[in-house]
């Protein structure tokens, strides 16, 4: 009935030792960041190699983690004197990077525009920052192109990537076909066919009456003219979707999952990775974060709890005669009880998150069991803690600072 608690570290250390890309996906708020940032630095001390990890988390306590004070699109370098202030000699190195949008962008129109001047114009137009930072779901496309961007790089021998957390699991895995879909819709047709020629179209030219009068016309022209310039990029925009989704699939890239046991992520997981297999994407490594001790769920403490639960009043006197204290006896009753339901509703809860970890658990690599602790990590050193636990390292638990 437990949660699967251990694995064979060789199983996981073959899964990465396979791969250049693994991209992190799940809820916000299940850890997600935390757990790429402790396997990027897992893999760093013990395989060696170069490894990066970039987080798009707006909370940015990735580089808090890890001693930055702040990072951004450009790759630095995490000390080998922080790894060594944490009792650990690397036999790799290890990046860290921070997906920047606004600098994302101009980098993505300086790419695909078919010259400078088209690209200077797109980048000047008084709509251009407002859509770009809004743009529907931009922020996956963006992570993905990142993602492809420093994969071909190839200066890395291991990316590990912490996407947007998406309440749509598809939001993610869908970025690239959306983008090339942009460029062919009827909206992109729509907004910029009537400024393309003189002639506007008399069932439309109504529309653009009323329009020019509620919005202003310079409004509307700044829209056509945006988006006109944007379509000089739908070429390279295309192109460039249809490889990030070719290294999606891709053998060397693979997806880790990461949930807690709680009932929405743990819905959002099952979708994510439904959504996973659908796409024959491959998922290599599913963590389940934040889960409560299997010991929980032993028939044997069961039977204390009960057993401490029927004899809390004779317990009481028992401590009372033996002098534990001023406390009437009906009190100390009391307390014994509150604590054996407290067991019991722990109990309860231990064992959902059993069935569910048996259920996500079904058709991948490897899973992974981080038990809870309170708090969050706060250090380099927490993080290689915890990817010990992810590793599989017996009798450790990553060490926790509240922050």
């Amino acid at each position: 009935m437990s949660a699967p608690t251990a694995h064979d570290p060789a199983a996981l250390e073959q899964l990465v030792a396979a791969k250049e890309v693994i991209v992190a996906c799940g809820s916000g708020g299940v850890g997600k960041t935390t757990t790429a940032a402790a396997l990027a630095a897992a893999v760093a001390a013990r395989l060696g190699g170069r490894v990066l990890v970039l987080t798009v988390d707006p909370a940015k306590r990735l580089a808090d983690a890890l001693g930055l004070k702040g990072i951004g699109n450009e790759a630095t370098r995490i000390p080998t004197s922080s790894f060594e202030a944490a009792g650990v000699k690397p036999k790799g190195e290890l990046y860290a990077a921070m997906l920047d949008m606004s600098e994302s962008w101009d980098a993505l129109v300086r790419r695909h525009a078919p010259d400078a001047r088209t690209a200077g114009q797109i980048l000047a137009n008084p709509l251009y920052r407002n859509i770009s930072r809004r743009f529907s779901q931009g922020q996956d496309y963006i992570a993905m192109e990142r993602l492809y961007e420093l994969h071909e790089e190839g200066s890395y021998d291991l990316l590990v990537v912490d996407t947007p957390p998406s309440r749509n699991a598809l939001d993610l895995l869908d970025a690239p076909a959306r983008m090339q879909d942009f460029f062919s819709s009827r909206l992109l047709h729509w907004l910029t066919v009537p400024y393309r020629s003189r002639l506007v179209n008399l069932a439309s030219k109504p529309f653009y009456q009323v329009a020019d009068r509620v919005l202003g016309s310079q409004l509307l022209q700044d829209v056509a003219d945006f988006f006109i310039l944007f379509q000089t990029m739908r070429e390279g925009f295309v192109a460039r979707a249809s490889a990030v989704d070719r290294l999606l699939h891709d053998l060397r890239t693979t997806f880790l999952l990461v949930t807690t046991l709680e009932a929405v992520p743990g819905r959002e997981a099952l979708e994510m990775k439904a959504a996973l297999s659908e796409r024959r994407l491959h998922l290599g490594l599913l963590v389940c974060n934040r889960v409560l001790p299997s010991t929980l769920t032993d028939p044997s403490s069961h039977e204390a709890a009960e057993a401490l639960s029927a004899g809390a009043g004779e317990l009481a006197e028992l401590l009372s005669r033996q002098g534990a204290g001023e406390l009437p006896a009906d009190v100390t009753a009391r307390v014994i009880e509150e604590v054996a339901g407290s067991f019991s509703n722990f109990r309860q809860v231990a064992t959902r998150e059993s069935e569910l970890a048996r259920e996500l658990s079904s058709a991948h690599g490897v899973t992974v069991s981080v038990p809870y602790q309170p708090g969050h990590v706060a250090d380099l050193s927490g993080l290689l803690q915890m990817g010990g636990t992810i590793w599989g390292e017996p009798g450790r638990s990553p060490r926790r600072r509240r922050s």
